[in-house]
């Protein structure tokens, strides 16, 4: 009984995993026209919910180091779509927040981004994508519960 858990969970790590890799890989496909990476278009969407998040902010909440966030940024403002604030207001954090221009290119992104999450979930009802939700939930706090 104990291996058939242990294989029940590997499959399902395996199978998370596959659908990440995936969805990226879609991602970047619908996000390439716009000369978006999925990193980039994760960064302008930080940056719509949170005006003003500093560079560790946004790397967290785009999977990456702080190092490749300071890179893409760097390239996201020197295309017109971000402002950093040239200095910090309190301490050492730089302020980011989204142009006009960057507003503009996040909603193109966004919509191409929805309709491939709109696909992915497109097989489940109502109830299923709610239960999917709660799951996933569920399974976010228990790793992150010591």
């Amino acid at each position: 009984m104990i291996q058939d858990n242990a294989a029940l969970e590997s499959r399902i790590g395996y199978q998370l995993k596959q659908v990440q890799s995936v969805l990226r890989s879609r991602m970047d496909e619908a996000l390439r026209p716009l000369n978006l990476s999925m990193p980039q278009y994760a960064c302008l969407e930080l940056l719509r919910r949170t005006p003003g998040a500093s560079n560790a902010e946004l790397a967290r909440g785009a999977f990456v180091t702080r190092q490749t966030m300071n890179t893409l940024l760097r390239g996201l403002e020197e295309r017109g779509l971000v402002v950093r604030a040239e200095r910090a207001e309190s301490g050492r954090a730089l302020p980011t927040t989204l142009t006009e221009a960057g507003e503009a290119l996040l909603t193109q992104a966004s919509e191409r981004a929805m309709r491939i999450e709109a696909h992915m979930v497109s097989t489940l009802d109502t109830d299923q994508r709610k239960s999917l939700i709660r799951a996933l939930e569920k399974c976010i706090d228990a790793l992150l519960t010591p």
